[in-house]
């Protein structure tokens, strides 16, 4: 994701780029480092990992949900560090959560390196990547993703279009091989077995997945998770959500740069609107409330003005193929309801 700053209509596109500091590198390795850790762990947690959440609770009481919510804050303390202490007690759960952490921040550091570089190459100011690191469960891959942030104006479209694409399609190729040691590792479970697990979250495949799991002989519908198999997923997620064709996601910066400002502000909208459906479509006939966190991203993303490039050069035909194949790379990610509850 990019994330445009301040920007001034003089701006001298020919200049040196601005190089970052060694303590810019320190403060993004640090975000970058507790976002290694805090993945890690959320990779042996409920829903990507082999512990369950918290103990089973059916309050019958006011006075019993009241103590149950009061108990939370002290029952994930408690979670959190029986989680840190299997990874160390045991080397198959720390080898599981590093393959969950180190395949994920692969697939977004791809992401975010595919901005930066196309920035570098256009001479745009941008920073290093934020990781952002999040309580694991809280946030439950342990992050939130990352994003640059562009520090200069864009010089034309086809910058705004290049820099914008160059992260989704970096992190699509780098998802690939997680995705198909996922499913070459991956075990499967009786039907009989399938039907006694209620009240678990189901996730979606989406496309690529179940195009995968074709060429491997799966049935994905008797497919037990693994940890690359979920940060595959995950990574997909992500694409997904930085292509739909809204504000300042990769998607949005794709659709300003092929059709230009008034189609980026319908699309924006009408994007947010087919969620919004999508989303209460979900929670009554799928048991899916997934979509409504997508739906207000989009709600808050659609408000936010593209800025203008300098120069507003239409893409060449080349440029509009990689449009379509980005278009094609949403198809394969895209899930409406991504989690299902069972």
């Amino acid at each position: 994701m990019t994330e445009p700053g301040s920007l001034e209509p003089q701006f001298e596109f020919d200049r040196p780029v601005l190089r970052p500091k060694p303590s810019t590198w320190f403060k993004h390795l640090l975000l970058l480092g507790i976002t290694f850790c805090t993945a890690t762990v959320a990779g042996t947690l409920f829903p990507f990992g082999r512990f369950d959440a918290f103990p089973i609770a059916d309050p019958q009481t006011f006075g019993e949900l009241v103590n149950l919510f009061i108990s939370l804050p002290f029952y994930y303390l408690v979670l959190v560090f029986a989680a840190v202490q299997n990874l160390f007690a045991d080397p198959a759960n720390l080898i599981y959560g590093l393959s969950f952490s180190v395949s994920l921040l692969f697939i977004l550091i791809s992401h975010e390196m595919g901005h930066y570089i196309a920035c570098r190459i256009y001479r745009v100011d941008a920073t290093l990547p934020f990781f952002i690191p999040t309580p694991p469960m809280i946030g439950p891959a342990g992050t939130f993703g990352a994003f640059i942030k562009i520090l200069s104006p864009m010089p034309s479209r086809r910058a705004v279009f290049d820099i914008g694409v160059a992260g989704p399609i970096a992190g699509f190729i780098a998802l690939i091989p997680v995705a198909l040691i996922g499913l070459a590792t991956m075990e499967t479970v009786s039907p009989a077995r399938l039907a006694d697990a209620t009240g678990t979250l189901v996730f979606t495949d989406p496309l690529l997945m179940r195009l995968f799991a074709l060429g491997f002989g799966i049935d994905l519908n008797f497919g037990v998770g693994n940890a690359f198999y979920f940060a595959a997923w995950v990574g997909l997620l992500v694409t997904a959500l930085n292509l739909i064709p809204s504000g300042q996601l990769d998607g949005g910066h794709a659709i300003y740069a092929v059709f230009g400002e008034k189609v980026h502000f319908w699309t924006g909208r009408i994007a947010f609107v087919v969620m919004s459906l999508l989303s209460i479509a979900g929670i009554y006939f799928f048991n899916s409330p997934s979509g409504l966190l997508i739906a207000v991203i989009l709600g808050i993303m659609m408000r936010i003005p593209h800025p203008r490039p300098v120069d507003q050069t239409p893409l060449d035909g080349k440029r509009k193929l990689i449009a379509f194949l980005t278009l094609v790379i949403f198809a394969l990610c895209f899930v409406p309801f991504p989690i299902k509850i069972s």
